[in-house]
């Protein structure tokens, strides 16, 4: 075939190469047009006032979740705080906040006893001054929730099994029992202090001592127990005089 042709030919030969090059790249070409109208579109929505508008609408949004969740989880960490205590004030002290001072108070009384002056220090970690208990305290007397005297037989009474005169009477002045009841409970312990000692003993011991090492050790234990040396003797006998 020559190459020389008329230019009739030469046109239609450029045509169908034309055709086929179409048919060829059309696709691709299809895609870089579509893909350049996107960003020329996404660019256009960007730079028009309403794309900046829906731009700032959306950060403004995002920031508010944002807030809304770190305010929820403040709320949450809040919660957990209240739930597992009291919030403290500056000076330590609990915050005012939960039952009163004299519900508190009620709430001590209704599990045990308590004397005057034991009900005051366990008050003051929670009131503003001393004279607020004070308040509380002569308010609970004058209801009957409140007594020393009854607190001091009660005592007397859950020890008495297991302790001598002498560790009791301790116990009572610690809690500020008046000193004309210590003295009257005192000589009824003294009273019931063998019997009571010997009790004591007998579950301790299965036999009096042989030597000088068990009386000691036998010795030891009753005294520690706040029980009398006249009353450790007679159960223990005279002993060694050392």
């Amino acid at each position: 075939m020559s190459w020389k042709s008329t230019p009739a030919s030469a046109e239609r030969q450029l045509a169908r190469l034309d055709d086929e090059f179409e048919t060829v790249a059309k696709p691709q070409g299809l895609r870089r047009t579509s893909d350049a109208r996107v960003a020329r579109e996404a660019a256009a929505s960007d730079d028009s006032p309403d794309g900046a508008e829906s731009s700032g609408l959306w950060q403004r949004s995002s920031e508010q979740r944002s807030s809304n969740q770190r305010g929820a989880a403040r709320g949450r960490r809040a919660d957990a705080a209240g739930n597992d205590g009291e919030a403290s004030t500056s000076d330590g002290k609990p915050a005012r906040k939960g039952p009163s001072l004299k519900m508190r108070a009620v709430g001590y009384l209704s599990r045990r006893e308590h004397a005057r002056e034991e009900l005051a220090r366990k008050l003051a970690a929670y009131a503003e001054d001393a004279a607020e208990v004070e308040s509380v305290l002569d308010a609970l007397e004058k209801e009957g929730w409140l007594s020393t005297e009854r607190f001091a037989q009660s005592l007397v009474h859950r020890r008495a099994s297991r302790q001598g005169a002498a560790r009791i009477v301790q116990e009572l002045r610690q809690h500020g029992v008046d000193d004309n009841q210590v003295a009257e409970l005192r000589d009824q312990l003294r009273a019931t202090e063998y019997d009571r000692a010997l009790e004591v003993w007998k579950k301790r011991f299965s036999a009096k001592p042989e030597d000088r090492a068990a009386y000691a050790k036998q010795a030891r234990f009753l005294a520690s127990r706040g029980f009398a040396h006249d009353v450790i003797r007679r159960i223990l006998g005279e002993g060694d005089e050392d």
